[in-house]
């Protein structure tokens, strides 16, 4: 079975994502590197962020089993 580099980018993209949405983690990390003042709008980056990788996981996955079932079919 073939690997597909986009799917699992995404989703590792969304768990990153996920992650800094849901704890502090970015805004102490930001706090860290004296960018506190960024975190302000963070919100209109990383929620939209969040919906384009779950948007892509879904349609890579959607796209993989579409073609596994093609080669299947045609094997």
């Amino acid at each position: 079975m073939k690997r597909n580099n986009w799917f699992v980018g995404s989703i590792v993209g969304f768990i990153i994502i996920l992650l800094c949405c849901t704890t502090p983690l970015l805004v102490i990390m930001l706090g860290v590197f004296g960018l506190g003042a960024w975190t302000g709008y963070l919100d209109y980056i990383l929620f939209p962020m969040l919906i384009i990788f779950l948007i892509l996981a879904v349609v890579t996955y959607k796209k993989k089993n579409q073609t596994s079932t093609d080669e299947d079919c045609c094997s």
